[in-house]
């Protein structure tokens, strides 16, 4: 494989303090550009636009979805122009190349009372009072704050100290934000902590608010991923509707569809663009049809 991919995937995680997640995304999607030159002879040094017009094409007709499509052409461009940056190449050969378009799905949600059903579900499923006491934390932490999943699961126990009303999350790119918390979180928090300080080992405290004896230390988003599946099998909903994410989407949309501004949204979320957020405005629909009925002076 090129060793331009190596030096690309460097500077994105030194200079723009790209994510793990988005850098193995990145080196998963190159090197399936790479394979597919090499397999016809050619490298990632001498491609041209055709080149990757073929492999484009190549994708489309192993069924990928055209977002799948779209990130792999993000991820090559963001190759080329880091080369012609650089000086490793004269030109940029997919400066002109357009993508697939992606349709922007509306993000799949939970209605308030399924939420509720999920944390009745965490307070009460699990055998031990340490699993249930941690999954009710987890569960209103993440409901109350929309953090994604591996914000969650790699909190530092030093953020949660001392009946906090805000916590500092660490997000994508090493960005951080601080999140309210509500009443019934701050109560779970605590009482988590309560449970947590009493069974560590003080000779090797962690310094995870949720730890593990894992590699990582904390708790895997992998496994929250199960457990919250669980829980939603556990509460009588369908596991295969209910996932962190969905969690996320649930906390944004009905935190709009009561009155909240979408800059406030935009600013919990953590999201960067304010067009990443706009994609909950479609629960603006019928409460903005109901504010023309009802308010509206020529409505009567």
């Amino acid at each position: 494989m090129s060793d331009w991919i190596d030096l690309f995937l460097e500077a994105q995680a030194a200079e723009r303090g790209a994510a793990t997640n988005s850098l193995m995304a990145y080196r998963n999607d190159l090197h399936a550009f790479a394979a597919h030159l090499e397999a016809r002879g050619e490298s990632v040094e001498t491609a041209r636009r055709g080149d990757i017009e073929r492999f484009l094409i190549a994708c489309d007709a192993e069924g990928l979805a055209a977002s799948t499509r779209a990130r792999r052409l993000s991820a090559i461009r963001g190759l080329y122009r880091f080369a012609y940056d650089e000086g490793l190449r004269q030109d940029d050969p997919a400066i002109r190349i357009s993508g697939p378009g992606r349709r922007k799905a509306l993000p799949k949600t939970l209605s308030e009372a399924e939420v509720d059903a999920i944390l009745q579900a965490a307070r009460t499923f699990a055998q031990t009072e340490t699993d249930r006491v941690r999954d009710t934390c987890m569960m209103q932490l993440l409901y109350a704050t929309g953090m994604r999943v591996t914000e969650l699961v790699s909190l530092p126990v030093a953020a949660s100290r001392g009946d906090p009303r805000m916590l500092l999350v660490r997000g994508k790119g090493g960005k951080e934000r601080m999140v309210p918390l509500s009443g019934p979180a701050r109560a779970a928090l605590a009482a988590w902590l309560d449970l947590r300080d009493a069974q560590e080992d003080p000779k090797a405290p962690s310094r995870h608010l949720f730890p593990s004896r894992g590699k990582s230390g904390h708790l895997t988003r992998v496994w929250f991923h199960s457990r919250i599946k669980t829980l939603a099998a556990a509460a009588g909903l369908d596991p295969g509707k209910v996932s962190p994410h969905v969690l996320r989407h649930a906390f944004a949309t009905h935190l709009l569809s009561g009155g909240a501004d979408l800059r406030a949204i935009q600013v919990l979320l953590g999201h960067s663009d304010i067009s990443t957020t706009e994609i909950y405005t479609h629960v603006l629909e019928s409460r903005l049809r109901d504010l023309v009925l009802t308010q509206h002076p020529l409505t009567d």
